[in-house]
């Protein structure tokens, strides 16, 4: 797979960050929420970014 950084809410590779895939998918980098209460798949995760990453890639019309 192939990736490339979108748009991140700092420099340093260790923050939220949104990535696009030569799959036409995206990739999510985020804390992993311990006390979410959501039932998900064994194969399935969830990750929390803030709405300012969302907001950075809107307005570099990235999404």
């Amino acid at each position: 797979m192939q990736v490339t950084k979108l748009v991140s809410t700092c420099e340093l590779g260790d923050c939220p960050t949104l990535y696009a895939t030569d799959r036409d998918t995206i990739l999510v980098q985020g804390a992993t929420p311990a006390d979410h209460g959501l039932a998900l798949p064994a194969h399935e995760t969830v990750v929390e970014i803030p709405m300012e990453l969302i907001r950075k890639a809107m307005n570099d019309q990235l999404i």
